[in-house]
């Protein structure tokens, strides 16, 4: 017996028209690590959304920019993000979260995600991936790019957060 292909996945992919993937920072504290995380996404725009993680693939169909304010959406409504978040909870410690990207001129990029306790940790290790990932790919992108958010433990729970907010979806889509 052949198996029959499936014809969802033999369909060429459509392209649509350019989207803007906004990337955005947030810090903030709480009573709990939870609370100082929705605090953080308060921060950055994000807060009442569900977030739909991705990975780090930035299509060549999205535009990437700083986003600023909250981001246009329903409550509750579905957040495709990339996402990186660092907290801290001790008296004295430090989170650091950042996004880096690289986009090539047919539009088409990487992001990666990296959080640690300093900043010097995290561009390292956002500048190693992408230096690994770009060769992996035979090179053709442009400069990185990097966005990176910081947190401060005094005496309440921290974290701080970046996030790429690629595409706000309703639930009468899915």
């Amino acid at each position: 017996m052949t198996e029959q292909p499936n014809p969802r996945l033999s369909m060429p992919p459509t392209r649509s028209s350019s989207f803007e993937i906004t990337v955005r920072t947030g810090s903030g504290e709480g009573r709990t690590l939870l609370s100082a995380f929705d605090a953080a996404l308060q921060q950055a725009g994000v807060a009442d959304f569900n977030l739909v993680t991705l990975s780090s693939v930035i299509p060549p169909s999205g535009r990437v920019t700083r986003g600023l304010g909250p981001l246009a959406g329903g409550h509750g409504d579905r957040l495709l993000c990339v996402l990186a978040a660092a907290y801290a909870d001790h008296p004295g410690e430090h989170a650091w979260a950042g996004l880096g990207w690289v986009t090539g001129d047919d539009g088409k990029g990487l992001f990666v995600e990296h959080a640690g306790g300093s900043r010097e940790t995290v561009e390292e290790q956002i500048r190693l991936s992408l230096v690994d990932m770009v060769a992996r790919r035979g090179g053709g992108y442009g400069e990185r790019e990097v966005a990176l958010a910081r947190a401060h433990c005094v005496d309440r729970p921290v974290c701080a957060l970046a996030v790429a907010a690629f595409q706000v979806e309703g639930w009468e889509t899915a």
